[in-house]
């Protein structure tokens, strides 16, 4: 198939402050010189951030990486995985076509999509929530026919359960993928016969229940909405919801009064276990402004914080057990201190709803926001209903600015 750059194209692309952060830690796993193996994840990290991948973002992508923007345009046409037109703002299916599928009924899948979805590929569905695709061997031949919605597979399907798994998605529900007729990961259809475990079974494979267990799916927004959810970045439905992703985003994708800095290659010195690179563990000692916390932090950590130079930016993933569902109550405030309230607006992608909705809560000045660990954003994220990674850019913003600052 020729694959081209789509008709229209955006003016211009950036990541967000949390992705620039990752994609800055992915090129300095690199030694110097060869900071072009990036390449990949960095595409689709900014494919994960807009729901396609346009020509500003390759040329973005290729400028991180000091190659020419033809380099990252042959790249982003060569692999299937990468999206070179809008797709559905809730999910882009992909459809198995090849031999296994093909002889287990994927042209039944297709002929579900081309009723349901639109009569073409890569064509949005007349509500925008949808497109689809045939694409070559997704390697889940033993579970055909199958197809790929978002991040997973939904296996063993049918036109029958193919449909309702579309219906369900258009209702804002997310069905569990995996295999759709009952059996264990790739076990035989008719069951097992031997290496039965004595007994001990779990309901789903390693894949299945990670992706049921954070959600990593298909996820609801405000009831209504489903979209494309990943762990570094959560949706606000626009006021003017279209089928692009990330409509509701400056057209830079970045807030206006936040700078973004430029790679910075590790020269040869591999990310730690943590994902962030030496330089930047030096730079934090050394005073970096983007990890300094400010003086009059209410809370021991954020007291840690000022003392080292320590930004959570620079500590690693919170596990599962540590940020359980809830987290821990931050500092609160009955009202506004006397100087009065501050404005939250100015920190990443604070609006005025959100805003008023965390003067609700008692949260009104910038210190507070500082103070969040990673429990405590989690209690605000369950609180807000929105994402912790984003709570997590609200604190990291809040810790950029001095104390006394605006």
């Amino acid at each position: 198939m020729l694959r081209r750059l789509h008709a229209q194209q955006p003016e211009s692309f950036a990541f967000t402050l949390a992705n620039q952060r990752w994609a800055e830690a992915q090129i300095s796993k690199y030694p110097e010189g060869r900071q072009a193996s990036a390449i990949i994840p960095l595409l689709w990290r900014a494919q994960e951030q807009e729901g396609w991948l346009s020509r500003p973002a390759m040329e973005h992508v290729a400028d991180m990486l000091g190659l020419a923007h033809i380099r990252a345009l042959e790249v982003a046409t060569f692999y299937f995985m990468f999206q070179l037109q809008p797709v559905g703002s809730v999910a882009h299916v992909q459809i198995c076509g090849t031999t296994s599928c093909m002889i287990c009924g994927a042209e039944d899948l297709v002929a579900v999509c081309r009723e349901k979805i639109a009569p073409k590929p890569h064509v949005l569905s007349a509500d925008g929530k949808l497109s689809w695709e045939e694409v070559e061997c997704l390697g889940a031949c033993s579970n055909a026919p199958m197809a790929q919605i978002g991040k997973d597979y939904y296996e063993d399907l049918t036109a029958e359960s193919l449909g309702q798994i579309l219906d369900e998605i258009v209702a804002g529900r997310v069905p569990t993928p995996g295999p759709q007729n009952g059996r264990f990961s790739s076990e035989p259809a008719s069951g097992l016969t031997s290496l039965d475990g004595d007994g001990q079974r779990v309901e789903a494979n390693a894949s299945v229940a990670l992706a049921a267990e954070i959600g990593d799916t298909l996820k609801r927004i405000d009831g209504t909405e489903v979209e494309l959810r990943t762990p570094w970045r959560e949706h606000v439905p626009s006021e003017q919801p279209g089928p692009e992703r990330g409509d509701h985003l400056q057209p830079s994708g970045m807030p206006e009064d936040e700078p973004t800095p430029g790679p910075q290659p590790s020269a040869g010195v591999p990310a730690d276990e943590t994902g962030v690179t030496k330089q930047e563990a030096q730079a934090s000692e050394a005073g970096h402004p983007a990890a300094a916390a400010p003086a009059q932090a209410a809370t021991a950590e954020s007291a840690r914080d000022a003392a080292t130079g320590h930004s959570r930016a620079f500590e690693p993933e919170p596990t599962v057990a540590e940020t359980a569902p809830g987290g821990r109550e931050p500092v609160r405030l009955d009202a506004a201190r006397d100087e009065g309230a501050d404005d939250l607006t100015q920190l990443a992608d604070i609006d005025a709803a959100l805003q008023t909705r965390l003067n609700e809560i008692g949260i009104f000045h910038r210190d507070q926001v500082a103070a969040w660990g990673d429990e405590e954003a989690a209690w605000v994220a369950s609180k807000l209903d929105v994402g912790r990674e984003r709570v997590f850019g609200w604190a990291e913003a809040a810790r950029q600015v001095p104390a006394g600052g605006s």
